[in-house]
Parts: structure tokens; sequence; C-alpha cells
């Protein structure tokens, strides 16, 4: 039995389901999937696949964090993370007011070596301590931006809007996590800088991933290309124009689209043999490794597990890659063994997920969902298998 039984994304989505008056076959056919896959979900026998989810939020007209549950309120509460958010908040909704007479920021210097310190620490997993660091910072450079307005001082606010949506997003505040973007592309605009414009292009389309807004999301990939495209040659610009069609790889599988998918990860894979690792480039982790994990993803997409837990077993994590993205790749390779049927792999990789990034896998959806359907078929799995459940709350 599953342990929060009123509370899977199934048992969500059939109570939106009974609040319209739609039948599961009515609900299937509106979202265009499987009628045995919708109705296994629905009771928890097998998990919610992302694909599955936005299909289904937007045949039911919510959005996707009413069919997964997100935020988290409860474990939030718990992690004492919930009362960092509010400041985060008001820190950006202070972007356009000009310099706050009451703080008086550092030198540039110093803000610019803290705003790349929670870089960092968002990228390895420190996700508690960069939130309750950020609202501060945000206050200083938007008062030292308007103050007296320069390109890099525009760029360091871009910076760490860019760093509030990262913290947002990671903790299932995707409301505000959008308005994380906003501010990122407003800051960025007054810098005047191509490739900072076209890694907001990136990160924008990765929310409509999240929404299922396919076609949406293929015109911010090709519009970032274009905005990359008038930025001066570099290798800057070639590791995000890179990570853009990572992102755009993910999202032609996501829509089902193999062949569109592989181009993308073959001009990624081109573009990484050139760069190397690039790992401190705007901490984005291009490189050969980031091609090899986002393979994984995209497979995982396309629903070819078996192929996606081989390819994922031969991945190799340099010591220097971020633990954020280390915890990411665990997740993944975790539900490709998790629907193969090698449950005790699956779960020891949602074992190494945790450990890489516990703060993020907390709230990691994919670790989550892999979770609910290792639960749902379980076999002779450890006791510690339950403890991990407790901890996430599921």
């Amino acid at each position: 039995m599953h342990s929060l039984p009123n509370d899977h994304t199934g048992a969500r989505m059939k109570r939106l389901r009974l609040e319209r008056h739609l039948t599961q076959q009515a609900v299937s056919d509106l979202a265009q999937v499987p009628y045995s896959t919708y109705t296994k979900t629905e009771q928890g026998v097998i998990p919610a696949s992302p694909h599955l989810i936005a299909a289904v939020a937007r045949a039911l007209r919510v959005s996707v964090d009413t069919i997964t549950g997100q935020p988290y309120a409860t474990e939030l509460r718990a992690d004492e993370l919930d009362v960092l958010i509010r400041p985060i908040r008001e820190a950006l909704d202070v972007y356009d007011l000009g310099s706050d007479p009451d703080v008086t920021p550092r030198a540039h210097r110093l803000l610019t070596v803290d705003a790349e310190a929670l870089l960092v620490a968002v990228r390895g997993g420190e996700i508690k301590r960069t939130a309750g660091q950020l609202p501060g910072l945000i206050h200083e450079a938007t008062t030292a931006a308007h103050a007296a307005p320069g390109r890099e001082r525009w760029l360091l606010l871009a910076s760490l809007y860019r760093t509030s949506y990262d913290v947002t997003s990671k903790l299932g505040y995707y409301d505000l996590a959008a308005l994380a973007l906003a501010r990122m592309d407003w800051a960025a605009e007054r810098g005047s800088d191509a490739v900072f414009g076209g890694m907001y292009r990136y990160m924008r389309a990765l929310t409509y991933l999240r929404d299922g807004e396919y076609r949406t999301g293929k015109r911010l990939v090709d519009l970032g290309l274009c905005t990359l495209a008038q930025a001066d040659p570099s290798r800057e610009r070639e590791v995000v124009t890179g990570q853009l069609h990572l992102g755009a790889a993910v999202m032609a599988g996501r829509s089902k689209d193999g062949g569109r998918a592989e181009g993308h990860l073959a001009e990624a894979e081109r573009i990484a043999v050139a760069t190397g690792e690039a790992v401190s480039t705007h901490w984005l982790a291009f490189g050969p490794t980031n091609v090899a994990v986002h393979r994984v993803s995209v497979l995982a997409e396309l629903d070819e597990y078996g192929q996606a837990a081989q390819v994922g077993r031969s991945v190799m994590i340099p010591a220097d890659w971020p633990k954020s993205r280390r915890s990411h790749h665990y997740a993944e390779l975790a539900r490709a063994q998790m629907w193969t049927g090698d449950l005790d792999a699956s779960f020891q990789n949602l074992l190494k997920a945790r450990k890489s990034a516990p703060q993020q896998a907390r709230y990691h959806q994919t670790v989550r969902e892999t979770y609910a359907g290792l639960e749902a078929a379980r076999r002779q799995l450890p006791e510690s298998f339950l403890s991990y459940g407790s901890w996430l709350g599921a």
C-alpha cells in the first residue's frame, strides 16, 4: 500500500478528474495518453512520468504544480525553508524602485565574490544557505546598479536573479521562479549581454518543458540560438549554445520527437568536443559529461528505459562535477532502472542522489515519483527503503 494513499500524484489526478465530472476515458482522450497508462497511474500502480503529468495538467486545465502537489509545504516547514521564501520574493519586487536610502552596498568586487559563491553553493546542493543569504545580496546589488548604472553592475544583478530562479525552482515555487527569470531578463537587457540573453532563453524554455508547452519551448530555443549568434565568438558563447541544444534535446525527447532530439544531442556533442569540460563557465557544467548525462535523460523521455539504463551506467562523473548535477543524474538513472525492473539498482541510485545533494533530492519530483514506483513494485527491498520514504515525506 502507498505510504500516503490519499496524497500521491495519481490520487490528486483522480480528485481533479472527479471535480470536473470526467471519466478516466475522457481524461485519457483529452490528454492523449493511453487509457491503461492513465488508469494505472491514477491507481498508484505505476508512477507518473513528466510527460503524463504535463498532458493531464493541460487536459484538466490546471497547473503542473496542482498535479504534483508542489511546493511540498509540510517538508518545507520541517526544514525551515518556507520562511526563507518571502524575503526572496520581496527582494525581487523592488527591482525598479531605484536606490534604497537605507542600503549601503559594499564594493562591486566584494558583491561579485559573494554572488559567485552563491552560484557555487546552490550547485553544491546548499539550498538553505543560499536562500538565506540571497535577499540581502539582491538588495545591495539593486541599490548599487541604480546608484551607478553600468554593464557589470546590471550583469551582477542578473546573476543574482538567476540564483533566485535556481533556489525557488528546486524548492517547487515555480511562480516565483518565473518571476526571477523575468527579473534576470530585465537586468541582462540593461547589461547588453547576448550570452546572458541566450542563457535566459534556455532557462525560460525549461519552464515550458515542465509545463508540456513544447512548441513554445522550441520557439524560445530558436530565439536563444539567434541571440547567441549575435555575441562575439568565444568559448563562453559556445558553452551556452551547447547547453541550449541539450535543453532542446530533452524537450524534443519529451515530445516524442526522437529525430530532433538526436539532432540537438549531436550538435551539443560537436560543441563539447571543442570546449572540453567547462564546469565553471556560467556554472552550466557543460561538456562531454553533460552531453552523456543528457543522453540518458532523452532516452528516458523517449521511453527507451533499457537503453537509458545501459548508457547511464557507463557515464563517468568527474570529481569536480557539481553535486546538484550529480544528484540529478542519479535520479534520472534510478527512474530508468525502475522502469526496467532493476529495483535494487534503482534504489541504490536514489541513495546516491540523496548523498550527493540531500536538500535537492528531498524536493526533486523525479526522486519522489521513482520512489513511488519502487514502492508499488517492491519485492524484498531493504529496511532502509522505508526510512528513505519517511525522509522524503512520501
